[in-house]
Formats: C-alpha cells, structure tokens, sequence
C-alpha cells in the first residue's frame, strides 16, 4: 500500500520500497532516510559501547560486557595480524567500521513492510531502512577510507615518495612513468569504488530477494507455510552475507592503510 492508500501494482511494489525519502534535486539531493538511520546507528553504537567501557568490570563479566570484549578483541587480533605499521588510530577505525557496517546491514533483518506501513500511517511516503542498500552512503564511507589513505601515504612516504610511488611503479624506468601513472591512478582509485560497490551490491540484492518473497506472497504471506520458510531460510542465509560484507570492508579497510604505510 503507496502512503495514499492506493493499492499498488508489483512494478510499483518494489518501487516504493526501493525509493529513498528525499529532499533537494539533482545533486543536492539529500535522502532523508538513509542520512537518519546511518547517522542513528553510529550514535547508538557509540553510546553501547561507551556505556559498556564505562561499566565495564574486572569480575566476571556480563553477557553484554562479554559479547563488546569479543567483538574488540576479534578486531584487535584482525588489525595485528593484517597492519604493519604502528598508528594508534587504526583499530578504533577498524571496529567502528565492523560494528557500524554490521549494524547498518542488520536493519536489512527487519521486514520489508513494517516500518514503510508505519511511516505511511503517518504521512511519510517512502521509508528505505537499510542504509548500505543506498550509494550515497557506501560510496561516503569508502571516499573517507580512500582520503585516509592518501593522507597517511603522504604522511609517512613525504609528497615526493607518494608521487615516486605512483610514477616508478612496477617499472622502474623514467621511459614508463605514463604507463605507471595511469596503471597506478587506476589501482588507487579502484579502491574506493570496489570498497562502495561491493557492499552496496551484496546488501541491494539481498533487500530486493526479502522484497521479492514478501511480494509473492501479498500482505498474508505470514499464513503460508512456503512463505515462512522462504522468509526464514533467506534470512538465517542473510545473516552470513552481513556479517561476511562488514568483515570484508573492515579487512580490505585494513590492508589498503597497511599499504598506504610501507615505506620503500
């Protein structure tokens, strides 16, 4: 059901549930939704995470206190094993990437219907609840890895070894700094738009199967058994998917810093 109340068409179905709420044209463009969920989830995981530091106890643990110390401890094994150089900023980057990705993927749990029919209730036409299903917010994330990594590849190789890097590299011969300059500026920019596309991809094409699903099944899918199970069965799939993409951006996150601090 469209916010009017009209019933709508499947073509129309999987357009309004693939529509961001959105202010602005063209590039000033702004999508409300996205912006409120990505941004409430970073504050949500920031205050849990703080509150358990602060109450955080050297007894035994609570399942909560328990659980933050395993995801922490699984990041800083992940960082040692993978970053070789020493910056104390990367491991907070690290888990505020894992944690936030998961999250932002986790609202993809969340039924497709539940809170665009609530957000129709009250006027707001469209409600897209996954942030990581919207470029704008996977291509945001990956440009701010890809500054970090040009700031720190400056930082620690000085201007005239990033330009070294890009200009000597892999032929090392002043005949072939063309070649190696376009080789070298397509890698680098490559980074951020897998870094996006990757994960707007995993997480687009799972909201749109759970969209499918729910579609074959009209508003009583609930009361079929073959719908529960479809349901059921592409979420516990699901879960993996979100989990594996937070990883991966969180990993390749690392590696490319890791990179971005070798000094040759």
């Amino acid at each position: 059901m469209a916010a009017t109340g009209e019933a709508l068409t499947p073509q129309g179905y999987i357009q309004h549930h693939l529509t961001n709420l959105s202010v602005g044209e063209g590039f000033w463009t702004w999508h409300i939704d996205s912006l409120f969920f990505s941004v409430g989830l970073g504050v949500l995981f920031l205050w849990l995470f703080h509150s358990v530091g602060k109450k955080a106890t050297t007894g035994v643990p609570g399942k909560l206190q328990c659980f933050v110390e395993m995801i922490v401890e699984f990041v800083d094994n992940s960082v040692k094993e993978t970053f070789h150089g020493r910056n104390p900023v990367i491991a907070p980057l690290a888990l505020t990437i894992f944690v936030w990705v998961f999250m932002m993927n986790f609202m993809d749990m969340v039924p497709v219907d539940w809170i665009p029919h609530a957000a129709s209730l009250v006027g707001i036409p469209y409600m897209k609840v996954v942030p990581t299903t919207d470029l704008n917010i996977t291509f945001s994330m990956a440009i701010g890895v890809f500054l970090l990594i040009i700031y720190y590849s400056i930082k620690v190789k000085g201007v005239s070894g990033f330009v070294k890097e890009l200009t000597m590299q892999p032929f090392n011969h002043w005949a072939m700094i063309p070649v190696n300059f376009l080789l070298e500026t397509v890698t680098l920019i490559a980074k951020p738009i897998s870094l996006a596309l990757r994960l707007f991809g995993n997480l687009y094409a799972g909201e749109l199967i759970f969209i499918l699903i729910a579609l074959m099944y009209g508003a009583n899918w609930a009361l079929s058994t073959l719908g529960v199970t479809l349901q059921l069965g592409w979420l516990i799939f699901h879960i993996l998917v979100i989990t594996l993409q937070a990883f991966i951006f969180m990993m390749l996150t690392i590696v490319y810093l890791s990179m971005a601090h070798e000094d040759h």
